[in-house]
């Protein structure tokens, strides 16, 4: 009677948690721009060249619910018909209880030149994403535990047959991206048929849609010494603010920041958060972000940022660790002319 008893009460309030509305958020690169198919479907087949990318992100190390984030990205561009094409694979683990997330995308964009050195490029992404919390691997429920030996060793769970089971759903997001020589600014609205992740079959839990804006100006700091090459072209020297605003549900995050490139090195400094609109009556700071990366001639791009976390967490939380690796195949035809001189000039971090 008493074990039946928990687990009725168990079972309501399981029930109670899982249809009630909930709020999610995708997870985040702090070098976003390292990661462009993962902020911006327009970027397929951005750098008119074929390249391919990876990215870790581990949050709060030094908590038990820590995040890890892993991407892999390729993209090119048909230039017979203005189009990007690329593909981006994720995998996402949360929290203490392990919710898994695995997603595969596939992008489109369509390149416009809408003047001398000013184009346009829409884009569009198409994803199926895989979640799985792992109810009896990573959770225990009043039913598996012993009431007469509550210490002893962990019961099998049944009675809660097919609630839990790994959810699958369908995604789809557009963006667009307008640039000139030294300005961009882009616009992505992700989950725009906000579909169903909730782990039970009569539950309702939509992933909200998520917006961006994100732009910037490349400022040039004058010409440095010459490269040691064949192009006899002058080291590259600029400095470039950037501003990436971020919404999804309730919550709101704004990344405040520049980088300052000195070839082939660059650096990053930048502030996430937004201090003067609290979130459920707790101060919206998040973290100041460190950045070092190189860009090899060879079209190798190496990136490692730290994030100071300066929210309640505290830096005892271990910070935020970002490495990202990108390689841009060179021309097949290193001496045909591009389809466009305008090189897009927001950063690789």
């Amino acid at each position: 009677m008493f074990k039946s008893q928990i687990n009725r009460v168990f079972f309501v309030l399981l029930l109670s948690a899982l249809t009630s509305k909930s709020f999610a958020q995708d997870p985040q690169y702090s070098q976003y721009y390292a990661a462009p198919l993962f902020l911006n479907p327009a970027f397929a087949g951005s750098e008119l060249a074929t390249r391919v990318g990876v990215n870790y992100r581990s949050q709060w190390p030094g908590l038990d619910a820590n995040f890890s984030t892993f991407s892999a990205y390729a993209d090119g561009f048909l230039e017979e018909y203005n189009v990007g094409v690329g593909v981006l694979v994720t995998n996402d683990v949360e929290g203490a209880a392990g919710l898994n997330s695995t997603s595969i995308s596939g992008l489109l964009s369509y390149e416009l030149r809408i003047a001398d050195g000013a184009y346009f490029r829409p884009g569009f992404q198409a994803t199926y994403m895989r979640r799985d919390i792992g109810f009896y691997e990573n959770l225990i429920f009043a039913n598996q535990i012993n009431p007469t030996n509550p210490f002893g060793p962990i019961l099998p769970g049944n009675d809660l047959a097919g609630f839990g089971d790994p959810v699958n759903l369908v995604s789809l997001s557009l963006g667009g991206l307008f640039f000139t020589d030294n300005f961009w600014v882009g616009f992505t609205a992700h989950h725009i048929n906000q579909p169903n992740q909730s782990f039970i079959e009569a539950g309702n839990s939509h992933l909200p849609l998520k917006y961006s804006v994100h732009t910037g100006y490349r400022i040039s700091l004058g010409n440095g010494p010459m490269r040691r090459d064949f192009t006899h072209m002058y080291r590259e020297r600029y400095f470039t603010p950037t501003i990436n605003y971020k919404r999804q549900g309730p919550f709101e995050q704004l990344d405040v920041g520049g980088y300052f490139y000195v070839e082939p090195i660059v650096f990053g400094l930048w502030y996430r958060g937004l201090p003067y609109k609290p979130v459920e009556q707790q101060n919206n700071r998040d973290a100041i972000v460190l950045m070092v990366g190189f860009n090899l001639p060879s079209g190798l791009n190496v990136g490692y940022s730290f994030d100071y976390t300066v929210s309640q967490l505290g830096i005892q939380s271990g910070g935020a660790h970002e490495i990202s690796l990108s390689y841009i195949f060179p021309p097949k035809n290193p001496g045909a002319p591009r389809k466009r001189s305008t090189i897009l000039p927001c950063p690789k971090f």
